[in-house]
C-alpha cells in the first residue's frame, strides 16, 4: 500500500508543475530576498510595488503576482475581466464589495486569508497593515475602475482643481 501510496503522491507533485497550456520548463524558487521589487503598474494608484514570480500579466495565460503596499494605500471601487484568486502573505487589509467604498462594510482579513474574486465582481480595498499579497489569475490582467475619477490613468482632477 505505501509503494502506491508514494506514486500517487509522484503524480500529483508531477502535475503540480504543470500550468495550465502547457509544462513550466524548470523548477524555479522564490526565495523572499531574491524577489525583484518595481512600481506597480499605473493602472494601480500610486504607491504600491509588485513583482512578477511567473507568466506575464500583460499577456493572455496563468500569471502570479505579489503586490506589495504599505498602511493606509486603498484600491477605489473597481472589477477584473477575470476571476482572481488572492492569498495574503503578509500584513492585513480590509475588503469590501459594492459602488462606495465604505469602511462600515468591509471584511478584515489578516495574512493567510484567501479570497476567490469571480470576474466582474465589483469590489474594493484599504490595506490596514504593510502588506504582501499575492494574485493568481489569467491573463491579460485589467482592471476596471467604477468611477473615471478613481482611476490612476485618466489623471482627472476634481472639479475646480487644477490639472497638472
Amino acid at each position: 500500500m505505501k509503494p502506491r501510496l508514494g506514486l500517487i503522491c509522484a503524480g500529483l507533485l508531477a502535475f503540480g508543475g504543470m500550468a495550465q497550456g502547457g509544462a513550466v520548463d524548470a523548477h524555479r524558487a522564490f526565495l523572499p530576498g531574491a524577489i525583484k521589487w518595481a512600481p506597480a503598474p499605473t493602472s494601480l494608484p500610486g504607491g504600491a510595488e509588485m513583482a512578477v514570480l511567473y507568466g506575464d500579466p500583460t499577456q493572455e495565460g496563468d500569471f502570479v503576482i505579489r503586490i506589495k503596499a504599505q498602511k493606509g494605500y486603498r484600491v477605489p471601487p473597481h472589477t477584473h475581466p477575470t476571476a482572481e484568486f488572492v492569498t495574503i502573505i503578509s500584513g492585513a487589509f480590509s475588503f469590501g464589495r459594492g459602488q462606495t467604498a465604505d469602511r462600515a462594510s468591509v471584511e478584515k482579513l489578516p495574512a493567510g486569508s484567501f479570497i476567490l474574486m469571480p470576474a466582474g465582481v465589483l469590489h474594493y480595498v484599504f490595506v490596514d497593515e504593510d502588506s504582501v499579497l499575492q494574485i493568481n489569475a489569467t491573463g491579460p490582467w485589467k482592471i476596471d475602475y467604477y468611477s473615471p475619477k478613481d482611476d490612476p490613468r485618466l489623471n482627472i482632477a476634481p472639479a475646480g482643481a487644477p490639472n497638472p
